[in-house]
């Protein structure tokens, strides 16, 4: 299994969201097909094909290596509304 798919399977099953890398939660959105539309400041903001909604992420205060675990949940819930995997 790919590390793709190992953060992927780690984002739908919800077991790990506090436990997510940033840039892999980053290179997911990008591997899906989402297009990182802009940086500013410790914002990233990606756009999904003719999806109106914006995943707007920024790493974790405390561990700027990790993902906001909301945000980790915003993704997991964009990724079962809007794609198929």
């Amino acid at each position: 299994m790919g590390k793709h798919e190992k953060v992927l399977r780690d984002v739908l099953s919800g077991a790990k969201d506090g436990n997510i890398s940033f840039n892999d939660l980053c290179a997911l959105l990008e591997k899906l097909g989402c297009k990182m539309e802009r940086v500013s400041g410790s914002h990233h903001i990606f756009s999904y094909k003719d999806v109106a909604e914006l995943i707007d992420l920024q790493p974790d205060k405390k561990d700027h290596s990790k993902a906001k675990v909301y945000q980790v949940k915003q993704v997991r819930k964009f990724i079962k509304t809007y794609m198929e995997v």
